[in-house]
């Protein structure tokens, strides 16, 4: 027998690792342990990365993320695997991200202060590899509008396809097309300005 030793499609490997998800998932459910860890391994880099876009707030995307899976595993045994687990986990996400800020809103606003600003910025891993080109990026999707950010990142960081994002997003997959086609625009263009001298000078 001959087997094909070439990569499978990008849309095939995303199908195929979001039915191990979600079997993982609903094996967890039932009570397995080692299901549980397998689904959390798979997942957290997706959440991790959505919440830290979401919040634009790397500092506190860990917690997000944790908060995220402990809801999901509360949630657990009314999922009946409908719907990917990466899709309903991300769902479960966006509500973490939207409690986070109703919360900081309430929470009552501290001291003005420049001292604990000195000692965060000593305590950025400036030094890691990628870090400024991170920061960079956030900065950037900043700038876009929230549909258009959500989009964005759902479909060009996290990976769903435009049909997983329409279902996620709630809007018809012509509208995730055209949502992602004008944030790409925009970032290319503050890319291209970015480059010009006289931004760089100001």
């Amino acid at each position: 027998m001959i087997t094909s030793v070439l990569p499978a499609p990008r849309a095939t490997a995303r199908a195929a690792a979001d039915a191990s998800a979600t079997a993982w998932a609903l094996a967890a459910r039932d009570g397995d342990p080692h299901a549980a860890e397998h689904f959390v391994r798979a997942l957290h880099g997706d959440v991790l990365r959505y919440v830290a876009h979401l919040s634009g707030d790397p500092q506190t995307a860990q917690d997000l993320a944790q908060d995220t899976f402990v809801r999901a595993f509360a949630s657990l045994p009314r999922f009946e695997g409908r719907a990917s687990a990466r899709t309903w986990l991300l769902s479960i996400a966006r509500r973490a991200v939207a409690d986070s800020f109703r919360r900081a809103a309430a929470r009552p606003r501290q001291a003005d202060t420049h001292d604990w600003q000195a000692v965060m910025e000593r305590a950025q891993p400036c030094g890691l590899p990628g870090f400024d080109d991170g920061v960079a990026l956030l900065d950037l999707l900043e700038a876009l509008p929230d549909e258009r950010r959500e989009a964005f990142v759902l479909t060009q960081i996290v990976g769903l396809s435009y049909d997983d994002a329409a279902r996620f997003i709630g809007c018809p997959i012509g509208t995730v097309r055209s949502r992602v086609g004008r944030a790409r625009a925009t970032l290319e263009r503050l890319l291209a300005e970015a480059d010009c001298p006289a931004v760089r000078a100001a």
